[in-house]
């Protein structure tokens, strides 16, 4: 499995298309084998699902994510996280050991046409 992390400074990022970076960890039977950050080529609306569907991720992880960009990750077979927040090492380990504690959708900014 392929999980990307929206991240900030070592954090989970709240909006998963306005982050810094993305964390790429690559897990196999339950262990972290590989882990590879992303800078974030930019907010452009529905780029995103294909750039990181194109390396291989099976899940995506952020505080906050709107439902357009979803939708989008969903029509890919890619399975979106939201509401998580913390250090991205303890968001993944809790992830793969089937602990990770999340919220509500943490989208910080008003909601427009395209969707967050």
């Amino acid at each position: 499995m392929k999980v990307a992390v929206a991240t900030e400074d070592s954090e989970v990022a709240v909006h998963f298309g306005r982050c810094q970076q993305y964390t790429v960890v690559d897990i196999d039977n339950d262990k972290v084998v590989n882990t590879e950050i992303i800078d974030s080529p930019g907010h452009r609306p529905g780029f995103l699902p294909g750039f990181l569907a194109r390396r291989g991720v099976d899940c995506v992880i952020a505080g906050g994510m709107g439902p357009r960009a979803q939708n989008l990750f969903a029509e890919r077979g890619i399975k979106v996280v939201v509401g998580a927040t913390g250090a991205v090492d303890r968001v993944v380990c809790d992830y793969v050991i089937g602990e990770l504690e999340t919220g509500g959708d943490l989208c910080d900014h008003p909601r427009d046409d395209l969707g967050c």
